[in-house]
C-alpha cells in the first residue's frame, strides 16, 4: 500500500511531561488521513498533526454521520511495541459504518496505515506501568451539503495520544432510570458520535450529585442494566461472572470479550444474560456480589466502589478483596506488553 509521508519539521515531544499526562489532551506529532470520493478510497497519507479545513456546510456536522473507535498501543521496557486485537476494532468500526450508511474501511489500509503511523511516532508510546498510546480512528461524512442523505465523500483519520489511566480512582455510579441511551433497533451497538452526545446531559446530572458515571438501563422497562458510560458492566456474584448479553442497544466491547474469554479459560463460569438491576441489588444486600467493575479500552478494568439506585447508595466490597478483577487486570497488563505468552493470539507486534 502506497502511503504519502510528510513529516513534521519539529517534534513537540520534548514539550510533554510524561509523568503528568492528562487523558486525551496531548497528541502525538502525526496523523494518518485518507479520503473517500468518486466511489473509492484515495491515496492515504501520514502528515503533521494539525487542524483540518472544513466547511460550515459539512454534512457530518448537521446530520451526525460520524463514527469512531478506541484502541491502544503498548511498549515494554525492552522497547517492544504491540497492538492488542486491532482487527477486532476494525471489524467493529465497519459494523458501525454499515449501520451509519458509510462505505467499509479496507482492513489492510486501516491496519497498515496504523502500523506505519505508530512506527513514525514510536517515541510517543510511554512505557511506564499503566500507560499506553491511545489510538483514536475517526470517520465522518465530508460532503458540503444541507440535506438528509448519506454523504458521497468521507474522511478517515487516525490520531494518537499518550495516556495513563482513564479513571484516577475507583468509580461511583448511578443507575439511570429516567433517560435512555439506546432503544432496540437503534444505533446503540455502534460507536456513533451521536450516542455519546445524547448521554452527556444525564451524565452531567449524575456528576452534580457526586457520581462519576451512569449505569444505563433498558429503554422500555428500566429494569435491566446494559452498560456504564464508557465501559461494559460486569459483576461477580456467588463466584460466577455475570454481564449483560449483547444486543442492538449494547456496545460489543473488545475488552469485554477479552475478559470473558480469559475468565472461561481460567475455568470460571460466565453468564451472559439480561441482567436485572434487582439481581445486583440483591447480590449486594446478601453479600453474594463480591465485585462490580467496568471494562473498556480507555478504562481497562475500572472498579466500581459505590452504586446509587432509587435514592440509596450501596457501598461495594473493598478493592483488596476483589480476587478476579484484580487478577485479570494484572494479567492483561502483562499480556498486552509482551511480558507473558499470548495463548489467544491477540497481540500484534510492530517491528
Amino acid at each position: 500500500m502506497d502511503i504519502t509521508v510528510n513529516l513534521t519539521d519539529k517534534s513537540r515531544i520534548n514539550e510533554v511531561d510524561f509523568s503528568n499526562i492528562p487523558f486525551g489532551k496531548v497528541f502525538s506529532d502525526h496523523m494518518f488521513i485518507v479520503e473517500y470520493k468518486d466511489g473509492k478510497w484515495q491515496t492515504p497519507s501520514i502528515q503533521k498533526y494539525d487542524r483540518i479545513e472544513m466547511s460550515p456546510a459539512l454534512l457530518s456536522i448537521h446530520y451526525g454521520q460520524s463514527i469512531f473507535e478506541g484502541m491502544k498501543a503498548y511498549k515494554n521496557s525492552q522497547g517492544e511495541m504491540y497492538l492488542f486485537r486491532p482487527e477486532d476494532n476494525i471489524n467493529r468500526m465497519n459494523k458501525s459504518a454499515e449501520r451509519m450508511c458509510m462505505p467499509p474501511i479496507p482492513t489492510d489500509m486501516f491496519l497498515n496505515g496504523l502500523k506505519e503511523l505508530i512506527k513514525i511516532d514510536q517515541n510517543w508510546i510511554p512505557d511506564s506501568p499503566g500507560s499506553s498510546l491511545y489510538i483514536r480512528p475517526v470517520y465522518f461524512a465530508a460532503d458540503e451539503f444541507i440535506g438528509v442523505r448519506p454523504s458521497e465523500t468521507y474522511k478517515f483519520i487516525i490520531l494518537t495520544c499518550p495516556v495513563t489511566t482513564y479513571y484516577s480512582e475507583p468509580v461511583k455510579v448511578l443507575v439511570e432510570t429516567e433517560y435512555s441511551r439506546a432503544c432496540p433497533g437503534g444505533t446503540g451497538f455502534a460507536k456513533a458520535a451521536g450516542n455519546y452526545a445524547g448521554a452527556l446531559y444525564p451524565a452531567k446530572l449524575a456528576q452534580q450529585k457526586g457520581y462519576h458515571q451512569l449505569i444505563w438501563t433498558d429503554a422500555i422497562s428500566h429494569e435491566y442494566v446494559e452498560e456504564s458510560g464508557t465501559m461494559n458492566l460486569m459483576a461477580v456474584i456467588d463466584g460466577k461472572l455475570y454481564t449483560p448479553e449483547l444486543s442492538t442497544t449494547t456496545l460489543a466491547g473488545v475488552t469485554r470479550d477479552t475478559v470473558l474469554t480469559v475468565a472461561r479459560a481460567w475455568g470460571m463460569e460466565v453468564i451472559e444474560k439480561r441482567l436485572k438491576i434487582a439481581e445486583i441489588i440483591e447480590g449486594i444486600e446478601s453479600g453474594k456480589l463480591t465485585e462490580l467493575f467496568g471494562t473498556g479500552t480507555a478504562a481497562t478494568i475500572a472498579h466500581i466502589i459505590l452504586l446509587g439506585y432509587q435514592g440509596k447508595d450501596y457501598d461495594l466490597p473493598a478493592l483488596e478483596n476483589r480476587e478476579f478483577s484484580n487478577k485479570v487486570s494484572g494479567y492483561l497488563d502483562n499480556l498486552r506488553t509482551g511480558q507473558i505468552d499470548d495463548p489467544f493470539g491477540w497481540r500484534v507486534e510492530i517491528k
